[in-house]
């Protein structure tokens, strides 16, 4: 599913386009959650297992999960612009150039 309308109730306003869905926001439900106590906790991990009732190790996997699903987002949704040619063309040592941008992630 896709947000393709927005809306003001106060004004009656409305907007159809297709809107970006945030990537937190397209993670599962319980991804969200634990986001939300981690931030609550402030990335107290042993207080999240404490509240939980869970151990810290249970607690550590988790946000190995969560992390592992989010970086699957963001791989998603990163746009990629031109190409490494492109992006050094005019410099001296093109194939440095390159290989720096490749890990700096351009």
């Amino acid at each position: 599913m896709v947000v393709s309308r927005m809306s003001c109730g106060r004004c009656e306003v409305s907007i159809d386009a297709v809107f970006p869905m945030s990537r937190l926001g397209s993670l599962p439900v319980e991804h969200q959650r634990f986001i939300e106590m981690f931030v609550l906790s402030g990335g107290n991990l042993k207080e999240i297992a404490e509240q939980v009732g869970v151990s810290y190790p249970t607690i550590r996997s988790r946000l190995d999960k969560v992390i592992d699903v989010l970086r699957g987002e963001i791989a998603k949704t990163r746009r990629v612009q031109g190409t490494v040619l492109d992006a050094v063309e005019g410099k001296a040592s093109e194939a440095e150039s390159a290989a720096a941008k490749l890990i700096k992630g351009i």
